[in-house]
């Protein structure tokens, strides 16, 4: 086992979570903090020993990348991947590795609440509370025919990685209908054990209540969800996206929106974030909008950074790193 360095990319007030990573970190592993806050020549300065950067919930510069010698991954907290150039990062000799799914339960568990925030019309029932509209007769200014219950629908799930499995073993408890989408098939037992279908995208809308959209944004995926996927989907159906806005063509959303061609959104990610206060998605009443921070939970930092310095106790016994991500990916 050699000795390696790990930097944890951070501001200086995330002193708690070098100090968790410090305590989880085998003898061979030293952590240091890279404070986001100094200067690219100053970060340099502390990184000339780092293999492993970890960007705490901040972007990495390409002058800190290109300053650090020794760097050989970098580890990012979440699933996606698609804001550092991986083509790029391989010509250097630099490899990217996501969280393993450290974040999955928490997007899971958000992308369901947003789901029920459409279907019940949460964000009417909220303002009501709020601007003192709440009476007796509040009943009278909600057709029932607008609200529902998610059991018992067809949740149509499109990738079913760490997050959108975790979505379907959720739901599997909800008498939902669970129908997926994948390249790559679920292993035939667990699909028994979670209750899933698999089907091609098209069948896949046209047959679901709620899609819910799981992708990594890739080239493959960008926009993958149009004008045309749209009008596949029931007048009766609902969107949910909790991976990357730019998988959606948003203008094409709003008019199925707008013209009640689908029945409602949930979204945390949009094309453009954050989103602009101008954005017509925001002005439409039948959409659920969130600031991107489904994975954002005391819980998945604390094991994106236990998976952090799990992966460099490999590094450092000369293992391959795990969830390695492809130039592609």
């Amino acid at each position: 086992m050699r000795h390696i360095t790990v930097g944890l990319y951070a501001n200086p007030s995330d002193k708690e979570f070098l100090e968790f990573m410090r305590n989880r970190a085998e003898e061979a592993v030293d952590v240091v903090l890279v404070d986001r806050t100094q200067s690219v020549e100053e970060q340099v300065a502390v990184s000339r020993d780092v293999e492993i950067m970890v960007p705490f919930h901040a972007p990495l510069s390409m002058g800190l990348i290109q300053g650090c010698a020794k760097l050989k991954l970098i580890q990012v907290m979440g699933a996606g991947t698609d804001n550092l150039d991986k083509a790029a990062l391989a010509a250097m000799g630099i490899a990217v590795a996501n969280s393993g799914g450290a974040n999955s339960v928490a997007v899971a568990e958000h992308a369901i609440m947003l789901m029920i925030m459409v279907y019940r019309k949460v964000r009417h029932q909220i303002l009501d509370v709020l601007e003192g509209s709440w009476s007796h007769r509040i009943r009278d200014s909600y057709p029932i025919h607008e609200f529902h219950e998610l059991t018992g629908k067809t949740v149509g799930i499109v990738a079913a990685g760490n997050i959108g499995r975790n979505v379907a073993r959720r739901l599997s408890g909800w008498d939902c209908r669970l129908v997926y989408t994948d390249p790559r098939p679920v292993p035939v037992q667990l699909e028994r054990e979670l209750g899933l279908t698999r089907a091609g995208l098209a069948e896949l809308l046209r047959m679901s209540d709620v899609v819910t959209l799981h992708v990594p944004l890739t080239a493959r995926s960008r926009g993958m969800i149009g004008r045309h996927e749209l009008e596949m989907m029931k007048p009766t159906a609902i969107l949910v996206n909790t991976c990357r806005g730019a998988v959606v063509d948003e203008k094409a959303l709003y008019e199925a929106l707008r013209s009640r061609r689908i029945l409602g959104a949930g979204l945390d990610v949009t094309e453009e974030e954050p989103t602009p206060v101008d954005n017509p998605l925001l002005k439409l009443d039948n959409v659920v909008v969130t600031p991107h921070l489904a994975g954002y939970t005391i819980e998945w930092y604390r094991k994106g950074l236990a998976f952090a310095v799990e992966n460099a106790a490999r590094v450092s016994r000369s293992e391959q790193p795990l969830c390695l991500v492809g130039v592609d990916e």
